[in-house]
């Protein structure tokens, strides 16, 4: 593994005095800091929790999903739950704001931080929009937003607000209600109506613009919206590699463009397979379908391989603050791909063991030391949640960059 110091700006120091309840240090004691939560996202798609905190399928079902859920929660701190339109809300007004509540609410009790994607997309979006005129169309996708941003504050605090705006103008697979409006405010137009309205609903979300396009097609966008005064809390970008990994050349030429905004970068997508590869000459991967997509074992350490050195090349970039694995099995994955890092039987592939280790241990702290005399104790470990173990009390502490000093009593 490379040297630690490549991962300095994701760590802290932080000098802690513990004391009794009378004042006195606690000295010469063993403490152990056992770190909870990353302040890093190492997150995934994980559309299945939704079937699994409803309980709605049958019993040898929910095991298999609860056994999926479980070796998810081994590995990440992030979830995206699904909000396309036009399955949250195929008739309209009656939304499955339950069903996602019950979905969220379950991974934060699990320590998750949870996203939803997204807000509004030409694809996959409300079929009844097409009945409407376009005023009322943006009224509906505004109502939409504060209704969904609203009811979910406090459950899911980070939004991809809006999707693949650099196509939406100008997609012509099929009529829809979004294309229509992005027609008539234009790409700009229609990211600052979707942000107010999301800004307005809860004021300390984090909402991010997302886009599969890395051409200067949405840097010119995204410098558009920040001329135009609209709040980006962090930029969204896919990878879905289908057709191959980036590799590092890319990745690193991807990073470096959209740096220059110095808005933290979210790498909301990310596929790799492990089986062969899409076609090269596929423009829109929705057009390669093919019967079967075999995961094989070369390919699983091919996949690994590539995840390894792509998440260490974004976890040591300092705009990097969340990647988003977007198949956590390859049950269901899209396009059928075998995109995910666990078999279609649960079975682990290589990936996931190799981000278990990354995430866990390699990128993790967990380390006892012992007070001084006058009960002092400093620990440096990665920023983030951790629990404070001294002998039969524990505390929690939160590392980050204002660590500085702090007593607790204990």
């Amino acid at each position: 593994m490379p040297n630690a110091n490549q991962w300095a700006h994701r760590m802290t120091k932080k000098t802690i005095k513990l004391v009794d309840a009378a004042g006195n240090p606690v000295a010469r004691k063993e403490v152990a800091f056992r770190q909870t939560h990353h302040q890093f996202l190492f997150g995934c798609g994980i559309f299945d929790a939704v079937e699994v905190a409803n309980r709605n399928v049958p019993a040898d079902r929910l095991a298999f999903l609860e056994r999926k859920l479980d070796l998810f929660l081994e590995v990440f701190n992030g979830a995206t739950l699904p909000f396309y339109w036009g399955r949250f809300e195929p008739e309209k007004g009656k939304p499955q704001t339950k069903e996602l509540q019950a979905a969220a609410r379950w991974l934060k009790e699990r320590n998750i931080t949870v996203k939803g994607h997204p807000l509004c997309w030409h694809t996959v979006t409300a079929p009844w929009l097409l009945e409407m005129s376009n005023e009322e169309i943006l009224n509906a996708q505004l109502a939409r937003i504060e209704r969904d941003v609203s009811d979910f504050k406090g459950l899911i605090d980070t939004w991809d607000v809006i999707n693949e705006v650099v196509i939406m103008p100008i997609f012509d697979k099929y009529d829809n209600g979004i294309t229509r409006i992005s027609k008539d405010l234009g790409r700009v137009g229609i990211v600052k109506e979707m942000f107010k309205k999301g800004r307005e609903s809860n004021p300390g979300a984090t909402l991010l613009l997302n886009d599969f396009n890395t051409s200067i097609n949405y840097e010119i966008l995204i410098d558009g919206c920040l001329n135009a005064g609209i709040s980006i809390d962090a930029i969204g970008i896919q990878s879905h590699q289908h057709q191959g990994y980036w590799g590092r050349e890319k990745l690193e030429e991807v990073l470096e463009r959209f740096s220059h905004f110095g808005l933290p970068i979210h790498f909301t997508e990310n596929t790799l397979t492990s089986g062969h590869l899409m076609p090269a000459d596929i423009e829109d991967l929705n057009d390669y379908q093919f019967p079967e997509w075999p995961s094989t074992p070369e390919f699983e350490e091919r996949q690994a391989r590539e995840i390894e050195e792509m998440y260490s090349i974004l976890f040591r970039h300092p705009l990097v603050e969340a990647i988003t694995t977007w198949n956590f099995s390859d049950e269901g994955a899209w396009l059928g791909a075998p995109a995910g890092i666990v078999r279609v039987d649960n079975s682990p592939k290589p990936a996931y063991e190799l981000l278990k280790k990354l995430i866990k241990q390699d990128w993790s702290t967990n380390v006892i030391s012992t007070t001084d005399d006058n009960g002092i104790v400093t620990i440096e470990g990665f920023l983030g949640d951790y629990d404070l173990v001294c002998g039969d009390r524990k505390v929690s502490i939160k590392l980050d960059k204002n660590a500085g000093t702090a007593q607790l009593v204990i």
